[in-house]
């Protein structure tokens, strides 16, 4: 496993291009650079088809990731990249790679990822840790602008992204992601494979947009709402947790059909949905009346 071998593009090694540019990895950035050309290369090809349309990276630091996107055949690459000392960098890939490479510089959290770049739309990104589940969360918002979002996640994150019913790391995020997205695994990556390496392994995680929008009809912010209030005391019985809301909580298990003996961790995604719609119309009847 060789950085030297990122040289094949043409392009000076990692190493290289980071040491010429001063660029260390930052931990308040959340930073940690993926040297291996076999990794990079895997989560490119994992991406699907890069030959049309946009590929979106995210915190592409000094470009291991958007090299390897290019040399699969990406036609454009629209990097988002808030870290001014690796600019340089992407600016001698965007000049290797002439009309295929733009660079934005600014915040991801701060930039409509929808609006960037000809459909389809896929991120690519191996995400930076502090920031990972708010972007996440943003996109998901917008997620039928989206062909895929193939993403790096620490792997505590990543189960809770595939998490069931019944099990330990299902929650708010698992239903949030899956009622839109088909969510999968695709493989781990090793914390030696990184610089710095972190604590933690990290999973390649792919999201595809169900066709037809989400699975089950509800408004999102109501959807948030219910299982942020039914996992915030999991443990409990939804009777008690779902007090946290602003209307009666065994009045609302009841229009939605759920018995209040009930637990959050119990409940699938379409009985999170038929809570979210009793929820929407418990207010909407609480200010007409």
């Amino acid at each position: 496993m060789t950085d030297e071998l990122l040289a094949k593009d043409g392009l000076p090694p990692l190493r290289e291009v980071m040491r010429r540019n001063g660029i260390e990895p930052k931990r308040n950035l959340g930073q940690n650079f993926l040297f291996d050309l076999n990794l990079t290369q895997k989560i490119a090809r994992a991406a699907g088809k890069l030959d049309e349309g946009t590929v979106i990276e995210v915190g592409p630091g000094p470009g291991g990731l958007t090299r390897a996107l290019l040399m699969e055949g990406a036609r454009k690459v629209i990097a988002i990249e808030r870290d001014a000392r690796a600019l340089p960098a992407l600016a001698q890939v965007a000049a290797h790679y002439p009309g295929r490479l733009e660079v934005v510089d600014g915040d991801a959290l701060k930039t409509d990822a929808a609006a960037l770049g000809e459909a389809p739309r896929r991120i690519v990104a191996n995400l930076p840790y502090n920031i990972a589940t708010p972007l996440l969360l943003q996109w998901m918002e917008q997620a039928e602008a989206f062909a895929s979002l193939t993403l790096m996640f620490q792997k505590e994150v990543a189960d809770r992204l595939t998490a069931q019913p019944r099990t330990k790391d299902y929650g708010r995020l698992s239903i949030v992601t899956q009622w839109r997205c088909t969510v999968k695994q695709l493989f781990d990556i090793p914390p030696k494979a990184f610089i710095p390496p972190p604590k933690v392994t990290s999973t390649v995680v792919q999201l595809i947009p169900h066709p037809n929008g989400p699975l089950y009809p509800a408004d999102p912010r109501d959807l948030e709402a219910v299982a942020e209030a039914g996992f915030g005391q999991r443990r409990k019985m939804l009777r008690q947790s779902l007090k946290t809301l602003p209307v009666e909580a065994n009045a609302l298990l009841d229009r939605a059909n759920i018995r209040d003996t009930a637990r959050a961790e119990e409940l699938s995604i379409e009985e999170f949905c038929q809570l979210a719609r009793a929820f929407a119309e418990m207010r909407r009847r609480g200010r007409s009346g």
